[in-house]
């Protein structure tokens, strides 16, 4: 992108309202010190004083109307991102459960699906479930043969890939896996 493009054109209003900002608090600050630290220098007319302070006026006044629009553009912002983030969690959950439905879980194997999706370990998982790791163990063996995965890791990158595709359709189930879901029921 050049130096010249839409971008600059959008931000010389606020460089320039920086620009008059900057050099007014210079000049003011200036102006303090030395008064304070009782540096002689040669006076400005009045109406030259004037016009400082006018613009220094304005650059401020232009400064809080700026910042107040960023301010509401930043909240909006703020808003669009928090709604396209409760959208995926819910687009992720409905995923979770046409995946479950799509390998024939059984309600015990969509619980332990989801908590080793959640990053549990087997231990854990058994815990919760009031249950031995051994069948905890057995339960994540089927649902990783119905999924046609190896692994936790693969099970995960699944939904993964899903949520990635450029054109937000659901990844189509492969033939082998519908095939030894159905004959596994």
């Amino acid at each position: 992108m050049s130096p010249s493009g839409p971008g600059l054109k959008r931000a010389l209003p606020f460089l320039a309202i920086f620009v008059i900002q900057a050099l007014c608090a210079v000049f003011f600050v200036s102006d303090v010190l030395s008064s304070v630290l009782g540096i002689r220098t040669t006076p400005i007319s009045w109406e030259m004083r004037e016009m400082i302070e006018i613009g220094a006026s304005l650059g401020l006044v232009l400064g809080v109307v700026v910042g107040g629009f960023m301010l509401r553009r930043a909240l909006k912002e703020r808003h669009r991102a928090e709604e396209q983030l409760r959208r995926a969690s819910g687009a992720f959950a409905d995923l979770l459960q046409e995946r479950f439905a799509e390998w024939g879980l059984t309600p015990s194997e969509k619980d332990v699906a989801l908590f080793a999706i959640k990053g549990m370990s087997t231990a854990e998982i058994a815990v919760l479930r009031s249950t031995s790791e051994g069948t905890v163990k057995a339960q994540t063996n089927a649902i990783y043969r119905k999924a046609g995965v190896s692994g936790r890791s693969q099970l995960l990158s699944l939904f993964i890939e899903d949520l990635m595709r450029d054109d937000g359709a659901v990844r189509p189930m492969p033939d082998q896996v519908t095939q030894s879901a159905v004959s596994a029921k």
